[in-house]
């Protein structure tokens, strides 16, 4: 692992694996450790992943300012990351909460950015609903023997932290295309990934701003938007609402896939991810 002090001086940690040009990294969760994103289905073997620790999270050091983990504040730390790294223009990707975040840098830093790629992002800086259409989802894997006991699941209130984690597990099946060895390593693995303050203070006092749906109408950065087709939360549905917002955007509904693309079909998502990356390229070159 490599570090730098940010612009508060709280020391976040990152490291590079891969080879080829340099993808930097941000990990959703929100609150949870960078090494759930792995190489990216085999993306290694193309890019050089740049895999930040959000603050408080991973090897990350905790901030003085428990403010600071805040969707909007985090953005900084990427910024910070940038100017560590001496770049003068990156191409940056975001999971799921840290879509947010990535969202937000665009909008504030647009001039920085060369390619955005959005996997699973969350909605909710922008003021759309993350489950549009999610009854669907869920009804079309009604077939399968997990379905009951983990729809059952997700819709618990949970009264104990170890209740919390026993609904998780059940709940698990639906986050992932296919509940293979391979989503229940990773299911698993993700407790002990999260850190309680860096996700309690994500989205802790943050409302939404009005302009900024406008502000990505403005956006013309080559943006990806990764939708898992049996994903709920976003549902693919819901990422088109998003994928409308844009003026230059694509998107890719990856088919049995969950909120983890990578893990369900790693060949199939890293070459949707190498394609766009590569074809923007060439055309900006050209």
């Amino acid at each position: 692992m490599e570090s730098f002090r940010s612009w508060d001086g709280t020391e976040l940690a990152y490291r590079a694996v891969g080879s080829g040009p340099p993808l930097v990294c941000i990990p959703g969760g929100p609150g949870q450790a960078v090494e759930y994103l792995g190489e990216l289905g085999g993306l290694g073997s193309r890019r050089t992943l740049i895999l930040l620790d959000n603050r408080g999270t991973g090897a990350s050091r905790v901030p003085a300012d428990p403010a600071t983990y805040r969707v909007d504040r985090l953005l900084d730390d990427v910024e910070a990351l940038r100017q560590h790294l001496g770049f003068d223009r990156m191409d940056l990707f975001g999971h799921s909460a840290s879509g947010g975040t990535c969202l937000l840098y665009a909008a504030r830093h647009p001039g920085r950015l060369t390619h955005l790629v959005l996997v699973a992002p969350s909605l909710r800086v922008v003021g759309l609903p993350s489950d549009l259409d999610v009854d669907s989802v869920l009804a079309r894997r009604a077939h399968e023997p997990w379905h009951a006991a983990a729809v059952a699941a997700l819709h618990a209130e949970p009264t104990t932290p170890e209740e919390q984690q026993r609904y998780r597990w059940q709940a698990a099946p639906l986050l992932y295309g296919r509940w293979s060895s391979a989503a229940q390593a990773q299911a698993a693995a993700e407790p002990a990934q999260f850190a309680s303050a860096a996700t309690d203070g994500f989205y802790a006092g943050f409302e939404p701003d009005p302009a900024l749906p406008a502000r990505l109408a403005e956006f013309t950065v080559p943006t990806l938007l990764v939708a898992g087709e049996h994903d709920i939360w976003p549902t693919a549905a819901a990422v088109r609402q998003l994928a409308a917002l844009f003026g230059n955007v694509d998107m890719v509904t990856q088919p049995e896939s969950g909120h983890f693309p990578w893990v369900d079909d790693p060949a199939v998502f890293a070459a949707s991810v190498e394609e766009f990356l590569s074809r923007c390229r060439a055309a900006r070159s050209g």
